[in-house]
């Protein structure tokens, strides 16, 4: 049964274009069993409220890491993208990943500290092979096991994608600096300057990265990282006109 939930408009309106229908997807972290089931719900939607128009899949990144899955959730968004039904914001997990599958040891490093071990395994990168040598052996390693497709591929990843009054980002942008002088990193790590300011953007900045238990609509921000990794619930922002609603899978009970 589809788990659905409006949210209440902001005092000022935010619009999309006429005729175009956005889903903004929330940090996946290598749950392809969760990604597989919202794209469920996102087709009941579609079969419960459907547009005439365009729509769009709006990955916010994070892809990877953490979760069992990375490889075929990167393989799965990859097919959407490539099929001109999706388009991939790229963020900090993504970034490191290809940092060290293009061979640099300080990122292969990083990426063990952050959960990559369970995006290698994915891979078939056994834990016995992660532990033999250095960090910059196993760099080399992930660049001879790592497909050059999926690392070209999330490299490629954008920055941000802008629709409308709305901004998609994967962490934040920095407040009262312009789109086109941000710092390309803020895009993908900055937190509490952004997550904290009430300052208003003049568009409304949708993303990632920060976790909350629900969905967190402010005046100025809407995050949609509910730590699906961990919660086993991972959200998507349903955008139209002046409409939003919010889609979720199914947190699992606990006896």
């Amino acid at each position: 049964m589809m788990f659905f939930k409006r949210r209440k408009a902001e005092c000022r309106s935010y619009k999309l274009p006429e005729g175009q229908r956005i889903y903004a997807i929330g940090d996946i972290h290598g749950r392809i069993d969760l990604l597989r089931e919202l794209l469920d719900r996102i087709d009941a939607d579609l079969r419960a409220r459907p547009t005439a128009g365009t729509v769009l899949l709006v990955f916010l990144g994070d892809l990877v890491d953490r979760g069992p899955d990375s490889a075929a959730v990167v393989a799965l968004v990859r097919e959407l993208v490539t099929a001109g039904r999706a388009v991939l914001i790229k963020g900090n997990h993504e970034e490191i990943f290809v940092q060290a599958a293009r061979g640099e040891a300080r990122a292969a490093r990083g990426l063990l500290q952050i959960g990559g071990g369970a995006t290698l395994a994915s891979y078939g990168v056994a834990q016995e092979e992660i532990d033999r040598g250095s960090f910059a052996d196993l760099a080399e390693l992930l660049v001879d096991r790592i497909p050059r497709a999926d690392v070209d591929f999330l490299d490629r990843a954008r920055d941000w994608y802008r629709s409308g009054d709305y901004l998609f980002v994967h962490a934040g942008i920095r407040p009262r600096v312009s789109l086109d002088d941000q710092d390309p990193s803020d895009f993908r790590w900055i937190r509490r300057e952004f997550i904290d300011s009430n300052h208003d953007h003049a568009m409304m900045i949708v993303h990632g990265h920060t976790i909350a238990a629900e969905v967190q609509e402010k005046p100025n921000r809407i995050g949609i990282d509910t730590g699906a990794y961990r919660s086993g619930v991972l959200s998507a922002l349903g955008l139209e006109a002046g409409e939003r609603w919010v889609l979720q899978t199914e947190a699992p009970t606990h006896a």
